[in-house]
């Protein structure tokens, strides 16, 4: 069966290099299937994978998906009811969570149970801007060949997951903080795989093969 990868386009997020890295697999590998980026929710059904990029501040993230009509809810339908494999990438997998304090105090989707937190300083430039290693703390299908590889950041504020089990990688910057979350069919990077190069690319290739 050919995939169907549906890119959520709320207005901010790195939409063509994640659609380009997506379209890279499905050319030099056996899997095959098609990139769709949509900001509304017609074929949202027909969709096999999810992805939600993001980029800038959580409340401007969260509002653009807001106004996007009915999306939060198809999406909810389609990653928690029917679950399908859902990635969210950077604030992508930050909207996740249950609340942001970014800037105020901000209600996010509530999939992860956890909080997104500042950085803490600790002498360190924020944000935190390049290439950092993770470490995964559990085996899952998701990180085959990617276990202590390195990813590109850019970021100031992190996913506090309350729940271990759910915490899948960590990176270190001043503290060590999740930098790969999990729930069943929900998959969240702190990272950016279009942006890191071969490990990306395993990265997203693996998210792909989840069903």
């Amino acid at each position: 069966m050919n995939l169907k990868v549906i890119i959520v386009d709320y207005g901010l997020g790195n939409i063509r290099s994640v659609q380009k890295s997506v379209e890279n697999i499905f050319l030099k590998s056996d899997i095959k299937g098609e990139v769709v980026i949509s900001s509304t929710t017609s074929g949202m059904k027909d969709a096999t994978h999810y992805i939600l990029p993001g980029q800038g501040a959580f409340k401007s993230c969260i509002d653009g998906l807001k106004k996007l009509d009915g999306m939060i809810e198809e999406l909810s339908d389609q990653v928690l009811l029917n679950k399908k494999p859902i990635l969210g990438i950077c604030v992508g997998m930050q909207l996740f969570a249950e609340q942001s304090f970014e800037n105020g105090v901000h209600k996010g989707l509530g999939w992860i149970k956890g909080e997104v937190l500042k950085l803490p300083k600790k002498n360190l430039c924020l944000p935190h801007m390049g290439w950092n290693e993770i470490k995964c703390l559990n085996d899952h299908p998701i990180t085959l060949g990617i276990l202590s590889s390195h990813f590109y950041f850019v970021h100031s504020y992190y996913f506090n997951a309350k729940i271990s089990k759910n915490i899948l990688a960590t990176s270190n910057y001043g503290i060590e903080f999740p930098s790969f979350v999990v729930d069943k069919n929900i998959f969240g990077v702190q990272f950016h795989p279009e942006k890191s190069s071969d490990a990306g690319q395993a990265l997203l290739s693996n998210f792909l093969i989840q069903k």
